[in-house]
């Protein structure tokens, strides 16, 4: 492990003010900690001026006043595009960066709706709670009399939702509550839904995939309830800045949206710097190990020190990072580097995740936001909206899927004008380590397009089958939900779930649809401490078989617990607390047969296929792997029940002379295969928004539905969610990516970096990095550009 400078904490008031060196000198601060130089590029987003503009005429004097008491003297001019178009009844998306004030825009219609029509309402929906009660904040500090903003989401105590349900008339609330609590609630909340104005969709970006697709029904079940009390609210939609704003938008509501995205707000200048960890040398290795290669240092580690070394330097810093285990893995090692250091300063860094009390959660962002926290390592809970003035500089562990999300949380510094720093460090993967090395691809690039598919009937169904348990569905109703709505109402009619009469189609069950907007496969399980009986939290039925069988280790608020026992059948796990110096690396096997193909390319020896597919797969096996040095253990045996998906798949097939006049011996063809569907799993969020944990795959020398060598990449969700159709529609930039990613990775034989896969069931055996070079040489020769 290279050696680490030691920790030169800034005086005590630089500490307490939060205000340390400028960007340019706390990077070079931070490239000097090694011997090497980690970081290969640094881009210059240089700042920017503001180009305002008047108050439109239609906003009350006293609303006015309100927002120049918070410090708001007039509107950019892109809030008062947005905002006249909302008030003018034009449902409309504003979709522009980071820190742009897209509150504002549709703060001020909504408001000054409120005020001039005292019996109105508002919902706003927000993907997480964090952003829904920073929003009830912002709202009420405007002191505005008759408002009453209030949160109605799982956190409300009961006492208080009879409240807000008569007295509220700006309700904040997510999706999961819409479709859970309010809409099957919708008699109690029929005095609010008949006098709603105005539906603010916040941070509409993030619903993408299986939950986009859901949340997409959960609108148009809004809508539909709206209409039955005689309203038509107008939708108003704020996202980061997209690919195509107003489709996606259009998809997810149903309805015509307006897009506004030219950014016309004030920016800091933003150091963004390119941080690859440096290698570690080969440890001596036992006669067991087969794979030498030099591994690179974890981003994790990397992550962490570079949050003890800004903090020391008086730097607020927000770190994301992917997982909730890694938030809490960082800030503990920062902690740690930090106390070791200057005794007691650990304390002014913390994690940050979603399973943490609403009292914890508040109290952490009130801390960040006054200085008492120097230093806090989050998931994405962190990166929408949340305002939090004050922050000097962005670490961002492993690239988070897309380039909006790097924008959203790279934009959380320098919220107040002033320079900022943000620093992505790489993780050991081919995309990460693509990026690092491409940064055209992170900085030339336009942001993605979000993917929902509303017509997935995996998701369709369910979202008719809870539309008909609210009231019964009439045919004006099937066109609100849109293509395919008709045939999943068939559907459900003939699995005994509706029953049809003359007036519409009748749920026929006393309870209502059980359905997860998340896509997650299963009731989730608990995690039980042995000794006590004490619930620690819980765990989705889909990851449950990775994270929770016999022998894995499970982190919560910083203690570690090994599980002793996985009862699927109860969903629970039983724990006990130990600290073990290795971690738990689940791996699976997968098969998987075509159903039909939708759409296909013929390239002579090279056809691209589009299609439904059936996978199971199966957990067999976990390794134990040394935390400090990536050492495999042992590799011990599970026995756990299969687990069977029917999606959406792209796949590609080569005849075997192809590969054989490229040079690939028939002996090589798997490892060629199973290293070009490794890599391309990992490049594919290039092209769509999604991660590689969204996605899956698998190769064979010879499928038995093609009977030629193939590679599949499919969707990890019921029905699809939207990727592989993205995957082939982009199948030459896509796989030209992956080719380039491979051939240009400095390691002899395959590494992380390149064509190993953290996910992989097969235990990264067997790979060729060469032959996979070949093949997509192959491919990409006879494939359309």
């Amino acid at each position: 492990m290279p050696p680490r400078h030691d920790l030169k904490p800034s005086s005590a008031a630089t500490l307490s003010a939060g205000a340390g060196p400028a960007p340019a000198d706390l990077l070079a601060r931070l490239r000097a900690r090694g011997d090497a130089d980690p970081v290969t590029h640094v881009e210059r987003v240089p700042a920017r001026p503001g180009t305002p503009a008047p108050w439109p005429d239609w906003a009350p004097a006293g609303l006015r006043a309100a927002f120049a008491r918070r410090g708001v003297v007039a509107p950019w001019r892109h809030q008062a595009e947005a905002a006249d178009l909302a008030y003018a009844g034009t449902h409309v998306v504003v979709a522009t960066g980071t820190a742009s004030g897209k509150s504002l825009a549709y703060q001020l219609p909504a408001l000054a709706t409120l005020l001039a029509d005292p019996r109105a309402t508002v919902l706003y929906l927000a993907p997480t709670k964090a952003l829904a009660a920073d929003q009830v904040r912002a709202v009420a500090d405007l002191e505005l009399e008759g408002v009453r903003p209030a949160c109605y989401d799982g956190d409300t105590p009961r006492a208080e939702r009879e409240w807000i349900r008569r007295h509220s008339r700006f309700v904040l609330t997510n999706p999961d509550m819409l479709h859970h609590g309010i809409l099957p609630g919708h008699a109690q909340w029929s005095g609010f839904l008949r006098r709603l104005a105005y539906v603010v969709v916040d941070e509409c970006h993030t619903y993408r995939g299986v939950f986009g697709s859901h949340v997409a029904h959960v609108l148009r079940r809004l809508r539909r309830q709206c209409a039955r009390y005689g309203r038509t609210p107008v939708f108003v939609l704020a996202s980061a800045t997209s690919g195509d704003p107003a489709a996606a938008a259009g998809r997810l509501t149903g309805l015509p949206v307006t897009a506004v995205t030219e950014d016309t707000s004030p920016r800091g200048g933003v150091t963004f710097a390119l941080w690859e960890p440096p290698l570690l040398p080969v440890s001596a290795a036992s006669p067991d190990d087969v794979d030498l290669a030099p591994v690179r240092r974890s981003a994790l580690r990397e992550t962490a020190d570079l949050l003890a070394d800004t903090v020391a330097s008086g730097v607020r810093t927000l770190a994301f990072v992917r997982s909730r285990r890694g938030a809490e893995v960082v800030a503990a090692n920062a902690r740690r580097a930090l106390d070791e250091a200057v005794p007691g300063l650990g304390d002014r860094v913390a994690a940050y995740r979603a399973g943490y009390l609403r009292e914890e959660r508040r109290e952490l962002e009130r801390a960040l936001l006054h200085g008492d926290l120097l230093g806090l390592a989050s998931t994405n809970a962190l990166e929408l909206g949340v305002d939090l003035v004050g922050l000097d500089a962005v670490l961002i562990c492993g690239y988070p899927g897309t380039r909006a999300s790097l924008w959203q949380q790279a934009g959380r510094a320098g919220r107040s004008g002033q320079e900022a720093l943000a620093v992505l460090v790489a993780r050991d993967d081919p995309l990460d380590t693509y990026l690092v090395h491409h940064p055209e691809a992170v900085f030339g690039a336009p942001v993605e397009a979000t993917v929902l598919d509303p017509a997935n009937p995996y998701v369709l169904g369910p979202q008719l089958a809870c539309a008909a348990a609210e009231a019964p569905l009439t045919p004006a109703d099937l066109e609100l939900f849109g293509d395919g709505a008709k045939e999943a109402v068939d559907a459900l009619v003939e699995a005994g779930a509706l029953r049809q009469r003359p007036t519409g189609w009748y749920w026929r069950h006393r309870e209502r649809p059980e359905v997860d907007l998340r896509g997650e496969d299963g009731a989730p399980v608990c995690v039980v401490e042995a000794a006590t009986g004490r619930l620690l939290g819980t765990v989705d039925g889909g990851s449950s078989h990775f994270l929770l069988h016999a022998g894995a280790v499970y982190l919560h608020q910083g203690v570690s617990y090994v599980v002793d026992t996985l009862d699927l059948a109860d969903g629970c796990a039983l724990v006990h607390p130990e600290e073990p110096d290795w971690s738990t690396h689940a791996r699976d096997v997968t098969s998987l047969s075509v159903v039909s193909v939708r759409s296909y390319v013929d390239a002579g020896p090279v056809g691209l296929f589009l299609g439904e597919v059936d996978v199971t797969s199966q957990v067999v096996s976990y390794q134990r792997r040394r935390i400090a040095t990536g050492e495999v253990i042992d590799t011990r045996p599970l026995d756990l029940p299969a687990r069977e998906l029917r999606t959406v798949a792209v796949w590609f097939t080569l005849s075997p002379e192809s590969l054989a006049a490229a040079g690939v011996d028939p002996a090589d063809v798997p490892g060629a295969l199973h290293a070009a569907e490794h890599a391309a799993i990992g490049l594919l969020p290039l092209m769509a928004t999604c991660d590689r944990w969204d996605i899956g795959g698998l190769s064979t020398a010879v499928h038995p539905d093609t009977e030629a060598p193939t590679v599949f990449v499919y969707d990890g969700h019921p029905g699809g969610a939207g990727f592989a159709e993205r995957a082939y529609g982009t199948a030459s930039a896509w796989l030209r990516a992956t080719r380039d990613a491979i051939a240009e990775c400095a390691c002899e034989s395959g590494c992380p970096s390149c064509v190993q896969s953290p996910k992989c069931g097969n235990g990264n055996n067997p790979l060729s990095k060469a032959d996979a070079v070949r093949v997509l040489d192959v491919v990409l020769a006879n494939l359309p550009s």
